[in-house]
Order: C-alpha cells, then structure tokens, then sequence
C-alpha cells in the first residue's frame, strides 16, 4: 500500500486475506444487522468505501437488487476479484484520503474500519458527506482500541505481557498517523459535519484464547512483529504472546464495535 495512506498493515500480502477473514466473520454480522435496521432498501445507490475483500458490498448488492447500485472502493482491490459477478456491483481503485468523490450521487455510504487508519481522517469524512444526496446517509464502524481489558489470564505476567505488546501494537498505528481511539470520537465528527439524526451503538463480545476473534491479535502482532522490538520487547515475547492468545485459559475484550451514522439535511 502506498505510504500515503497512513496505514501501518500491509494490505498485499497473504495477512491481509487472514485480517479480513476474521473480520468479516467476527463482525459482518453485527455489521449487516445494523444496515439493516437502517433501512438498506431496494433501488438504493450505496458505496462501501475501503471495500476489504467484498462482504458487505456483496450483502448491499443483494439487499439494493438490480434496480439499485453498489460501488465498492479500495486502495489495493486485489481481495474485490470476485464482486464484478454481480451485475449491479463495480469495483474502483480510489484512495479516499486523496481522491475526491462524486458528489450528491449516494443513498447510502458505509465504511468499516478506514477512517480510524487515516491522518487526513477529516478531509475523507468530507468527501463522504458530500457524496451523499440530501436524504442519504453515512454509516461508519469504527473500532475503539484504547478499551481491551483482559478479562482472565493463565497469571498475571503473561496478562501484563499481552498488554505491552498489545501497547506496543497500538504504537505502531499512532506513528502512522491513526486514531486508535476513532470510534469514540465519530459521533462528535459527524454532528460537527452538519449530519442531521447522529446516532450510535457499540458491540463487544469476550475473546477467548485460541477462538476466532482473537486471530485478529495474531495477524496484527505477525504483521508488524519486525517493528515491535524497538519498544523494548524480544523476538521471544513475540513468539510467547502468540502462544498465550492460543490458550483457553486466556481471554481479553474484543475491541468494541462503535457504529455512527447520520442523514444528510
């Protein structure tokens, strides 16, 4: 991914597919199940922003039918090979931090864990604000990372380890310009856009050792372990930590889930 971005994963290489499987499984469902209490009709002309490997755009195409349209949109659109099979889906390179959209053309706008990665966060909530239609609305998952308690540990030290690596992790993002804290502050960015109807719920489930969500810590911790020693931990404290997040007696808070959404006046 170009260092433009801002985002501190590689987004090209086979980790990527393994961050999106366990995304899309983990929280596809919370996220589909919110769309659809938003009112994902049919007719409707959506664009999913930082598409990932399709899930949602996929699920969108399905629920908006042939008289509605998907445009699903990613820096690196290597993982979207397959959505150009629906007819009412098309795929786009675009680099929402630089590149502006077309405005007033969408219904819905929907994007999970993009904005968060950004430095120029607030020039591409613009963008999407403008592309919505008066009426249409803006829909954003974001995580929020600073709150991932450890919930049980097999002792004390190997908790306080999962900890600064995990600190260590977080540090990795915020150099790159992230705000891992984002989802918090969406809901006062939104309102600050002018958004009408701002509103927000938050899902969060227990991670247990060695169970699907907390792959997202594995894949995260061997995606950027080669930048983790400058912050004081080994190459062996890296191979443990893995080891404790495939233990059963270890379990740590998911990172919540804070959907925002708004409607454009």
């Amino acid at each position: 991914m170009p260092d433009t971005s801002g985002y501190a994963f590689d987004n090209t290489s086979e980790r990527a597919g393994s961050r999106y499987d366990v995304l899309e499984s983990t929280y596809d469902p919370v996220t589909f199940a919110r769309l659809a209490e938003l009112g994902v009709a049919p007719g409707m002309r959506c664009l999913e922003v930082g598409a990932g490997a399709g899930s949602v755009a996929a699920w969108l195409a399905e629920r908006v039918g042939p008289d509605g349209s998907v445009l699903a949109t990613d820096i690196e659109p290597r993982w979207l090979g397959e959505l150009p099979a629906a007819g009412n889906v098309r795929v786009v390179r675009h680099d929402i931090a630089q590149e502006d959209l077309p405005e007033g053309q969408f219904d819905l706008i929907h994007a999970r864990l993009v904005l968060l990665h950004l430095p120029e966060r607030q020039a591409a909530l613009d963008r999407m604000v403008r592309a919505l239609r008066p009426g249409g609305r803006l829909v954003l998952d974001e995580f929020d990372c600073g709150w991932v308690p450890v919930l049980s540990a097999p002792s004390p030290e190997s908790a306080e380890l999962f900890e600064r690596m995990h600190d260590a992790v977080m540090g990795v993002l915020t150099r790159a310009g992230a705000d891992i804290r984002w989802g918090l502050h969406a809901y006062g960015a939104l309102r600050a856009t002018g958004l009408a109807e701002v509103a927000s719920a938050t899902w969060a489930e227990a991670w247990v050792g060695g169970s699907r969500g907390i792959r997202l810590h594995q894949v995260n911790i061997r995606d950027v372990g080669g930048q983790l020693t400058g912050d004081g931990l080994t190459d062996d404290d890296l191979e443990r930590c893995l080891r404790l997040l495939d233990d059963p007696s270890f379990a740590v808070n998911s990172y919540p889930l804070i959907t925002t959404w708004g409607r454009r006046r």
